[in-house]
C-alpha cells in the first residue's frame, strides 16, 4: 500500500512540476498573483519534479514523502489565507491546466493528497 501511495503522489508531483515548467512565465505570474514568495517561485517546479521522481522510483527512507507533505501543507496554508482574505486568484497548481480561481475544493484536493502522503509514510 505504501508503494502505491508513494507512486500516486509522485505522479501528481511530476505532473504539477512538469505543467508549471511547460507554462513558463505565465505560471510564474500566476504564482506571484497567488502570493507565493518571489524567491521560491522559480524553484517550485523543479522541487516538485525531483520529489515526484524520488517518490515514483521508491527511494528508500522517508525524506521525499516528508518534503512532499511539507510542500502540500505550505500550498494549502497559502490557499486558505487567500480564501479567508476573500481573494480568488488563479490556482496555478498545475500550470496552464489550472487557471480556475482558487476555492475550497483546492484545499480539499490538497488534504486528499496529504492523506495519500501519510499512507506512503506510515504504511
Amino acid at each position: 500500500m505504501a508503494t502505491l501511495a508513494s507512486v500516486v503522489l509522485g505522479l501528481v508531483f511530476l505532473l504539477a512540476g512538469g505543467s508549471k515548467v511547460a507554462a513558463g512565465p505565465a505560471w510564474r505570474e500566476q504564482a506571484r498573483g497567488l502570493g507565493a514568495p518571489a524567491v521560491v517561485v522559480p524553484l517550485v517546479p523543479w522541487v516538485e519534479i525531483v520529489v515526484g521522481a524520488l517518490l515514483v522510483v521508491g527511494t528508500p527512507g522517508t525524506l521525499a514523502v516528508v518534503v512532499a507533505l511539507a510542500v502540500l501543507a505550505s500550498f494549502t496554508v497559502l490557499i486558505v489565507v487567500r480564501l479567508v482574505q476573500g481573494r480568488h486568484p488563479p490556482c496555478a497548481c498545475f500550470g496552464a491546466w489550472s487557471a480556475a480561481p482558487i476555492g475550497w475544493r483546492h484545499v480539499a484536493r490538497n488534504v486528499a493528497f496529504m492523506a495519500i502522503g501519510v499512507v506512503a509514510l506510515v504504511a
